[in-house]
């Protein structure tokens, strides 16, 4: 099957700042008198989006104005942690060279906030190697619902099925998924047996352009 695409997760996949985030998250929450562990973030949190994040901590319908304030908060205390740190994953740039190099579209599909996306592909100058960038504001479902992977395929103007996601949450590989689109998990979060169900498992972009076109 062709690869015409390649769509990427940011967090935890173009950077592993995913150590960053939870810190961020479980300051906030405790700052804000909610309980969290960093087990419960893993498994029940990553790659969902802030909406649906603090309605699940909150418990209920918050309006857009409420969660703008508090993910403000929340994202200051990450840029914070990061900033210092901030660095591509290993073979990243080389992943999208040659993905450029060999005519093969590529895309960013986040359920982070503008603030964050332009934090981390412009600190990196990587915008230039994206056809399109779908943040979690441009979707009405947040993963696991597979309309921000359909959303940046149909940008690209490419067919689903020969689509790759790489993603390393769980709630992001059910979307890709879903999509009927290949999956790499990439084990920054889970374990490769944990994400055993997706089609390669893999630690960074080194070497995976080529497991990707043979596969």
């Amino acid at each position: 099957m062709p690869v015409e695409a390649v769509l990427l997760d940011m967090d935890g996949v173009v950077v592993d700042n995913l150590p960053y985030h939870v810190d961020a998250w479980l300051l906030f929450c405790e700052q804000h008198g909610i309980p969290l562990t960093r087990e419960v973030f893993y498994q029940e949190l990553n790659g969902m989006n802030s909406k649906d994040t603090f309605e699940w901590f909150y418990g209920r319908e918050m309006s857009l104005a409420e969660i703008e304030h508090l993910e403000e908060k929340k994202e200051a205390i990450y840029r914070e942690f990061y900033a210092a740190h901030r660095k591509a994953a290993p073979g990243l740039i080389s992943f999208l060279e040659g993905l450029k190099q060999q005519g093969i579209a590529c895309a960013l599909a986040t359920s982070a906030g503008q603030g964050n996306i332009d934090f981390i592909v412009d600190g990196l100058g990587i915008r230039h190697f994206f056809q399109a960038i779908v943040g979690g504001a441009e979707v009405k479902k947040g993963k696991p619902d597979p309309e921000i992977y359909l959303k940046a395929a149909d940008l690209l103007g490419v067919t689903y099925a020969n689509c790759w996601v790489v993603e390393d949450s769980l709630q992001g590989i059910q979307a890709g998924l879903s999509a009927g689109m290949q999956v790499v998990g990439m084990t920054t979060s889970h374990t490769a047996a944990e994400l055993a169900h997706t089609q390669i498992q893999v630690p960074n972009f080194e070497g995976l352009l080529d497991l990707i076109q043979t596969k």
